[in-house]
């Protein structure tokens, strides 16, 4: 990995920094244990010969036993660094997914909307995962490797210099392709990461339609449209392993070569008495010691650079700027009356392309307001921008006369809830689904919001009652269902402003007229702001707004509006003669 990429990984490493340091001493112990080894197995050659007509047996047991000795204490430290290093890279990689997912919560919503769910699913699982297998397992064989190439070349030093010179000319040319392998093979495993990331997002988000899919009969078009990211990975996938499992063999040939050299100089050393047989023994083993982790290295070169690809993804998710910070002296938002305010408001998503353009309106406290326009008018970018998800270009937004900007960005959104087209539900039972939200609601206080959302019959006739575990996001229950226990949730809540976003669109005339009927309730002490298609839904409200080319094009009560001929008019009758 870079020395930059440590520098970043720093904070997370730094907690472990006792563990490693022992580690590390433990991994110096065992690889001079195992760098003792060739020394006694040589002097073990030599006593074969110390006497003439007879062998020093005593000589060779004790250098025997010591090199048996060596290797086993050797190997049982390697054991207990393999399994502390493993909990530790397991310890590094939680820390690096609560970072990750921290920071994802933080992240401000436009970032969403622009990446895919699934890349960031791979950047937080499959990206902590690769780390983690270079931090427990690749990264001691990396130290390993360094330790056993510095004692080898020292012993080797020791033992002939002169013919440690082989490895002036074998060394550096190990080091310089691997080098330049190096410098071609991080940009190909970063975009392995990106190619998988694309495959998954793509994935998750069939998964997800899969309804839509079978309804529409474009499973198809689907296989080929993930058949193309398929291929795109595996080349990605190909290219990057390729180029890895190249460096290997290529390093094994200098140091095969290295050997040929070291063989044909020694023998020539040992007849001309410059070398005993044992120390000639002992220099080839040692050779086979420095060229053996290089040649690792050189093999565990694509797994790095395959970290250091899934490090940088993950970083560059936590170096993203989170959501901006409230204002110094923000003020808290304990208590609201609701009177809402667009003061000449003009935002885009694209700035150079406006949604809303010079959008001014007025809600009073307590009022039930109805939002109303062809698709594309706003009218779900007015709701974004009261919660602050994003910010108008210019005019102003105010909530009881203060500036949205001014409160507390949390606190502003604890005292609003929100009910989308969409709902959300998680995997938990129908009473946390529906206390989501509120911590500490009694099941008294939930069974009542269900009976205002009217949703209770259904609930009391599963047989597990509110205590039916939902999975998958609610699939066993119909949209409409789904709907009512996310409006239950609202009830629930003691929020100010009660915000519906198409909250009605799944479901039934029937359920539609509850639903209307649980608003009554629900506007009592608060201000009600719905955004909706179907009209029969808003004909009760105090007033209703409606869109245009983002802009208010005009503002009354229902009757008022059908009255004067307008664009209201024109969208009411247009659904009237469609529903009929």
């Amino acid at each position: 990995m870079k020395r930059s990429l440590f520098r970043r990984l720093a904070p997370f490493l730094r907690p472990y920094l006792g563990a490693l340091s022992l580690l590390f001493l433990l991994v110096l112990a065992s690889n001079l244990l195992s760098l003792a080894a060739p020394l006694l197995s040589g002097w073990a050659v030599d006593a074969v010969g110390v006497h003439t007509g007879g062998v020093d047996f005593p000589g060779v047991f004790r250098n025997v036993l010591g090199m048996l000795a060596c290797y086993g204490l050797s190997a049982l430290l390697q054991y207990l660094v393999s399994a502390r290093l493993i909990r530790v890279g397991q310890g590094i990689s939680r820390d690096l997914r609560r970072a990750a997912f921290a920071r994802m919560s933080q992240l401000p919503v436009e970032y969403f909307d622009t990446h895919p769910a699934g890349d960031l699913i791979s950047r937080i699982c499959y990206d902590v995962d690769t780390v983690n297998a270079t931090l427990s397992t690749d990264l001691l064989q990396l130290v390993t490797s360094v330790l056993t190439v510095a004692g080898s070349l020292v012993m080797l030093l020791a033992l002939s210099p002169r013919l440690s010179c082989v490895f002036l000319v074998t060394v550096p040319l190990s080091m310089a392709l691997t080098s330049f392998q190096m410098k071609r093979l991080h940009p190909l495993f970063r975009r392995r990461s990106g190619a998988l990331g694309a495959l998954n997002g793509f994935a998750e988000e069939r998964v997800d339609r899969q309804r839509a899919i079978r309804t529409y009969g474009v499973e198809a078009a689907d296989l080929r449209q993930f058949e193309e990211k398929n291929d795109e990975a595996s080349q990605a996938y190909y290219r990057a392993d390729w180029a890895s499992a190249s460096l290997g063999p290529s390093v094994r040939f200098i140091n095969d070569a290295s050997l040929a050299a070291i063989s044909m100089f020694g023998a020539m050393l040992y007849l001309g008495g410059a070398l005993t047989l044992g120390s000639l023994s002992s220099f080839v083993l040692y050779s086979r010691k420095f060229s053996g982790p290089i040649r690792e290295a050189a093999n565990l070169l694509g797994e790095l650079q395959s970290s250091a690809a899934a490090a940088e993804r993950i970083l560059d998710l936590l170096d993203t700027a989170e959501e901006p910070g409230d204002r110094p002296g923000a003020l808290p938002a304990k208590k609201l009356r609701g009177e809402i305010s667009f003061d000449h408001v003009t935002f885009g998503y694209d700035p150079a392309q406006p949604v809303l353009r010079d959008f001014t309106a007025h809600i009073p406290a307590g009022s039930l307001t109805a939002v109303v326009g062809a698709t594309g008018a706003g009218k779900t970018t007015l709701v974004s921008l009261l919660l602050r998800f994003y910010c108008p270009q210019s005019g102003a937004i105010t909530i009881d006369d203060v500036p949205v900007e001014d409160y507390r960005r949390d606190e502003l959104r604890r005292r609003m809830a929100l009910v989308l087209q969409e709902t959300w539900l998680f995997g938990g039972t129908i009473a946390e689904n529906i206390a989501y939200g509120t911590p500490g609601a009694t099941r008294e206080q939930i069974v009542a919001a269900a009976k205002a959302a009217r949703i209770h019959r259904f609930i009391t006739a599963l047989p597990q009652g509110y205590d039916t575990v939902l999975t998958d996001g609610g699939d066993g229950i119909s949209k409409g269902q789904r709907q009512l226990l996310a409006i239950a949730r609202c009830l629930l809540s003691d929020a100010d402003i009660v915000i519906l976003d198409e909250a009605t669109s799944n479901v039934d005339t029937e359920t539609e007229r509850a639903i209307s009927e649980a608003l009554e309730q629900l506007r009592r002490g608060r201000t009600c702001f719905v955004i909706a298609h179907r009209l029969a839904t808003i004909q009760n409200a105090d007033r209703i707004l409606v869109l245009a080319d983002g802009t208010l094009a005009e503002e009354g009560r229902h009757e008022d509006l059908l009255s004067a001929g307008g664009v209201y008019a024109g969208l009411y009758d247009a659904q009237w003669t469609r529903d009929t």
